[in-house]
């Protein structure tokens, strides 16, 4: 190992996450790990790269210097970003799975017990095969998780990281709540999150944030389409702020007109239960038992909407495609996982179906405590209301819609203006 201090934590820190893997891998009685999956490589060496869709491997041995497969490219990122010495990158023209199998050969491990993330998106079943075919004496097992059970409770320095990730998360929401405003387009919204992001020292998210207005909030996972934003309609926002590839996250709701019945009911439930999560989640207390707390509170509502997902998920180190570790734990009915201090959760008790048309959120990221829980932010989570000042909301909307349509009817003209002069 180079040791060093120019990485995200310090030397120290990876040397008890290594210290960590080895002990899983003894216990599994294991040689050496081959590990695929991008967050836990980073996890372990602080490398991270955007070119994690060609192959890429940490082996750790058990008692052996770990080494790194890569492309030839990203050899500059082990170089610059992590503590590792020994590369064995691999040519554009090159084959990535028999460079791996000839640097097991090579550093005596090819009639080993070697674990591997099976269930690793970027180590995918025709090169697991050729593995296998190739390496004919080793034994091969898989050890999906095996990094992952040390991921799961934050360690105090990575708290810190994840506060800073909050700090992006906070900025980028309230840019996003100001723009909020009838006659912007959902993308105006999302430019100004995203700016107030990057401006407040966060870095590049793993998903980029999700603005819907009025009847779009129903759509799963949409985001900004150029959508005008209507008097009297509401703005679902979720943020997911990044600093160093680990993550926060919040949804908030802002209402451009009045706050109906059935909206402030929505916002009192999801309030409510996270007032919950905060008095009752503690170290002991089962996800399942976590989930039903969060559920129970948004299922008993009069204004028609549901928990569609589950409550909550980890979050962490995150690449594209997702923020969230919810492969590692989710809070969902009969998982029998158990909280513990150091793990971190967004927690979405957000209300899908208001009056049948209608998504709200309000969220928040969380640590566990040694006797409950904290929040990263500090945000007011009640609804921002922009009520609506002089004039009835449907008669602003009928202006809204107007003004669009002269606007498309201009465009029109102009565009048979230029076909009349043969342009």
């Amino acid at each position: 190992m180079i040791q060093r201090d120019d990485m995200t934590f310090p030397f120290e820190e990876y040397e008890r996450r290594l210290s960590g893997l080895r002990q899983r891998i003894a216990d599994r009685r294991l040689d050496a790990v081959v590990i695929s999956d991008p967050e836990n490589i980073m996890y372990l060496t602080d490398y991270q790269t955007t070119g994690y869709s060609f192959f890429q491997a940490l082996v750790v041995p058990l008692e052996d210097e770990p080494f790194m497969i890569t492309r030839a490219l990203e050899e500059s990122n082990i170089i610059a970003r992590t503590w590792v010495e020994r590369t064995r990158p691999y040519p554009d023209t090159g084959d990535a799975i028999q460079m791996l199998v000839d640097a097991l050969r090579e550093f005596g491990l090819a009639k080993k017990r070697i674990g591997y993330e099976r269930n690793s998106y970027f180590f995918p079943a025709y090169q697991q095969d050729r593995v296998h075919t190739t390496l004919t004496e080793a034994k091969l097992l898989d050890c999906f998780g095996i990094v992952e059970q040390g991921r799961i409770c934050k360690s105090p320095a990575e708290i810190e990281i994840m506060r800073k990730a909050a700090f992006a998360t906070e900025a980028g929401m309230r840019a996003g709540i100001d723009a909020c405003q009838p006659g912007v387009t959902e993308n105006e919204i999302g430019a100004a999150i995203s700016a107030a992001m990057f401006r407040a020292g966060g870095e590049p998210p793993a998903v980029m944030p999700y603005v819907t207005s009025g009847p779009r909030s129903m759509i799963g996972h949409a985001t900004w389409e150029g959508r005008t934003v209507l008097p009297g309609e509401h703005v679902f926002l979720e943020v997911g702020g990044c600093y160093r590839r680990y993550h926060t996250a919040m949804m908030r709701t802002v209402i451009l007109g009045e706050l109906s019945d059935s909206m402030h009911h929505a916002q009192e439930k999801m309030n409510h239960a996270l007032h919950a999560v905060h008095e009752k989640f503690q170290p002991g207390m089962t996800v399942s038992d976590a989930d039903n707390l969060v559920r129970n509170i948004i299922t008993d509502n009069d204004c028609g909407a549901r928990l569609i997902t589950r409550s909550g998920y980890s979050i962490g180190i995150a690449f594209p495609p997702s923020w969230d570790e919810g492969y590692i734990v989710s809070l969902k009915q009969g998982e029998s996982a158990v909280l513990q201090p150091g793990m971190t959760f967004h927690i979405i008790p957000w209300m899908w179906g208001v009056d049948g048309d209608k998504t709200c959120g309000i969220s928040d990221s969380i640590y566990i405590t040694d006797t409950g829980c904290e929040s990263f932010f500090t945000m007011d989570r009640d609804f921002t209301v922009k009520p609506e000042a002089g004039k009835p909301a449907m008669l602003k909307i009928d202006e809204a819609r107007k003004n669009k349509k002269e606007k498309s009817d201009s465009i029109k003209s102009s565009d048979d203006v230029k076909t009349e002069n043969g342009e």
